[in-house]
């Protein structure tokens, strides 16, 4: 079963994140558990925790339906000791948000080297990082998020997935996230049901399919292989409907959060709609 959604707000409190996904029609969903864009937040009040698992059971989303993402700012390859050490205190802070919420995963950017250490030391960095984190933690799946390569930002490329999860010790509990405009933009080709054969064949040999605890839907309104994270509309950009279509039909991307992250809210529902009308082998454009 696909599980199919949109990476929805939850202003107002976290429980309304549930309740924007199920107006939407979605069976999956992603929040942020904190603001995104700060480094510290209150704490998660037993009310707040107790509201929000009451209306992800009234909406029927349970765990693996649901796919948390950190904090932009942090950086868990980051090459100065200082800066890492606050990366890693705000990783755990936003895993341990997810235990409390009853919630199984994390997803999150892997790091930047910022042009000051060698690609290996940063994810080694980062893998040593997962480690300190699960270690400190329960029940929770750390899922990196393959990039567009932008910068000095590393996992856009499947080998750098791999290093990561060779580097933690606790292979249960770490994952990844596919991103589709990410990976577009990184050189791996997905504008046709063959060119995506070929892009996941090479996952498969390279990171394995027991990996994938979730994945990003969008389009890409960067051009193939720039290293330029630009969303798109379902359709309306570099990548096409062809890779949406070919996931549906794919049995291996059944049971994980298929997540919109598209870049207009107003037609999630109909993108969701039509996402899952392709699971048919009859589906066209």
């Amino acid at each position: 079963m696909k599980y199919i959604g949109a990476h929805v707000s939850a202003s107002g409190g976290l429980a309304n994140a549930a309740i924007r996904a199920a107006e939407i029609g979605a069976t999956a969903f992603a929040l942020f558990t904190k603001n995104q864009r700060q480094w510290r937040a209150a704490p998660l009040t037993p009310e707040i925790i107790d509201d929000f698992k009451a209306a992800c059971e009234k909406y029927h989303y349970g765990p693996g339906q649901i796919l948390p993402h950190d904090s932009y700012l942090i950086n868990l390859g980051h090459p100065v000791e200082e800066a890492l050490e606050k990366s890693r205190e705000a990783f755990i802070d936003e895993m341990t948000r997810c235990q409390q919420l009853g919630l199984k995963l994390l997803n999150f950017h892997p790091g930047s080297h910022l042009m000051q250490i060698a690609e290996e030391e940063c994810l080694a960095r980062i893998a040593q990082s997962i480690n300190i984190a699960l270690a400190q933690t329960e029940g929770v799946t750390a899922v990196i998020e393959n990039t567009a390569g932008q910068g000095s930002n590393l996992g856009f490329k499947f080998e750098h997935l791999a290093a990561i999860i060779d580097g933690v010790e606790d292979k249960s509990r770490v994952g990844v996230c596919i991103d589709t405009c990410h990976a577009f933009a990184a050189g791996y080709d997905l504008r046709s049901a063959d060119a995506c054969a070929a892009t996941f064949a090479e996952f498969e040999r390279i990171v394995g399919f027991q990996y994938l605890r979730g994945m990003h839907l969008n389009d890409a309104k960067s051009a193939f292989g720039s290293r330029v994270d630009r969303h798109h509309s379902l359709g309306e950009g570099n990548i096409g409907h062809d890779a949406f279509r070919w996931i549906m039909q794919d049995k291996r991307f059944d049971g994980i959060p298929l997540v919109l992250e598209t870049i207009n809210p107003d037609i999630w529902a109909e993108e969701i709609a039509w996402l899952k009308a392709q699971q048919t082998e009859e589906a066209t454009a």
